[in-house]
């Protein structure tokens, strides 16, 4: 929602002030089978059958940590988007698991506070425009109300049902028509945006379920740490190329200690074009222009996309490149298939107090998000239904190299393998795909931010023009940190 998009911005001058300008398969890895209602079984330890994976526990016990297990890829890329649902952007698709259809017309509707039957309905635009949505930890829940996927109109918001399609988003619609789409991906968490992001670097958010920035500087580092630390660990490279807004800095620590891994995209875009991309990298859109969390306007962040997705496939790297894109959390838009149950992370509770349907527990996912796996190798015409959540993302990390699951919810999560065949590269030549929605004139929504920019010099332009830092530097994070959150 809007006041979350606010509230996230209070990072923004953190990177100003930092100096920033701003189906390949191993004889281990089973998929798990399908339980009660089509919910996946928890999967099984290889070598101690019936229990639940720990933190710890590596892909392949009988070999140590660092090891390279998947020498087809050298470079993994990973990109988060902001705040949609599956059935938001590929309801109408007709790949995956969408709405309903009769003659071409979506048949799913929620009931609104009055009894009235609300049909989901096409966006008459992409600006997203009018009151916005919600993500947040309640709002979730009674959007599932316990699995019936009816809630969305709880409070009357009638832009909860609105949806998109291929004449909106037309990059989106053929890159999901040609690389692995994932209809089973659900956000790790039933809450906003840190709290997931949290997810797809530390398999872990503690008991933060909201995006508080008050709290975010005061918490203790996770007690497996992150993935960066673990790659630290094993000498292995890495960089987090911000457009605005790095994702480190939600872990202080690991920022404080790794600011030299912190980059711009300007660098990215370079990076790409140069093919010296490190084993692992996170880029994101920022939330000062290019990221799709209502009011922004859609086709700007998936120009965004196109850009990020179109460097990495026409790198030099490419041949032995894997890319994950994935969106935080569904933003409050409806979706129709309910998350199933998730493992804890760990014995930390959610800060909040049980209500009826909203137990103060890490035991389900959020909702179903859009996800897509990029590769030379990735499976042509797939659809992937199993279960996934952002963890999946450190599984692939941790299957790779062999590393230690941080929590129980990446150690016990698929880790993307279905949607690889390392026999042979089907997209060794990158695919065409269709240009994004976004008019040559640019945004009708917000014509004040340019378009986003596909080389490294039209990059550090536009990433001056559209960011501005909030304050001056500070002598500590600490002190940034106080001062960005008061003047949020």
């Amino acid at each position: 929602m809007a006041g979350d998009l606010g509230r996230r911005k209070f990072l923004l001058g953190l990177g100003a002030a930092s100096g920033l300008a701003l189906t390949g398969c191993k004889p281990w890895q089973t998929n798990p089978g399908h339980g009660h209602h089509g919910h996946p079984v928890h999967p099984i330890h290889p070598i101690h059958p019936g229990t639940i994976r720990q933190p710890g526990d590596r892909p392949d016990p009988r070999r140590p940590e660092g090891v390279d297990l998947l020498p087809q890829i050298e470079h993994i890329v990973i990109y988060m988007q902001e705040n949609h649902s599956f059935d938001s952007y590929f309801g109408t698709l007709g790949r995956g698991d969408g709405f309903t259809m009769k003659h071409g017309v979506p048949l799913n509707s929620c009931v609104d506070a009055e009894g009235r039957v609300v049909p989901v309905t096409h966006a008459t635009d992409t600006c997203q425009q009018g009151r916005g949505v919600s993500q947040n930890w309640v709002s979730t829940h009674r959007q599932i109300n316990s699995g019936r996927m009816d809630g969305f109109l709880f409070d009357d918001n009638y832009n909860a049902m609105r949806y998109w399609d291929g004449t909106d988003l037309p990059f989106y619609w053929s890159l999901a028509s040609t690389f692995p789409l994932c209809d089973r991906w659900f956000a790790s968490a039933p809450a906003q945006t840190y709290p997931n992001r949290m997810y797809l670097q530390a398999a872990t958010c503690q008991d933060l379920i909201s995006t508080d920035t008050s709290k975010v500087p005061l918490m203790p580092h996770p007690a497996g740490g992150t993935i960066w630390d673990k790659l630290n660990a094993f000498g292995i490279s890495w960089k987090d190329y911000a457009f605005d807004l790095p994702d480190v800095l939600l872990f202080p620590k690991t920022f404080n200690a790794n600011v030299d891994k912190i980059k711009n995209f300007p660098q990215f875009l370079a990076d790409c074009a140069a093919g010296t991309l490190p084993s692992v990298s996170i880029v994101s859109p920022g939330v000062a222009a290019y990221t799709e969390e209502n009011p922004a306007d859609i086709q700007l962040g998936e120009a965004f996309s196109s850009s990020v997705i179109n460097a990495v496939m026409h790198s030099p790297a490419w041949p032995k490149t894997a890319l994950f894109f994935m969106y935080d959390e569904h933003g409050g838009y409806y979706d129709h298939v309910d998350p199933p149950a998730a493992i804890p992370p760990d014995d930390i509770a959610p800060a909040v107090a049980p209500a009826p349907g909203a137990p103060a527990a890490w035991d389900i996912y959020g909702l179903r998000v859009p996800a897509y796996v990029i590769s030379p190798f990735a499976r042509r015409d797939y659809v992937s239904h199993v279960t996934h959540d952002h963890t999946s993302v450190l599984r692939f990390i941790e299957t790779k190299f062999n590393l230690g699951a941080l929590t129980r919810r990446d150690a016990n999560a698929d880790n993307l393998l279905d949607c690889f065949d390392f026999r042979r590269a089907a997209f060794l030549e990158p695919p065409t795909l269709a240009r994004p929605g976004l008019p040559a004139t640019g945004s009708r929504c917000s014509p004040e931010i340019p378009p986003p920019p596909t080389s490294a010099a039209a990059a550090a332009v536009t990433c001056v023009s559209t960011t501005t830092p909030s304050v001056q530097p500070t002598d500590s994070m600490q002190q940034r940190m106080a001062l960005l959150a008061h003047a949020r």
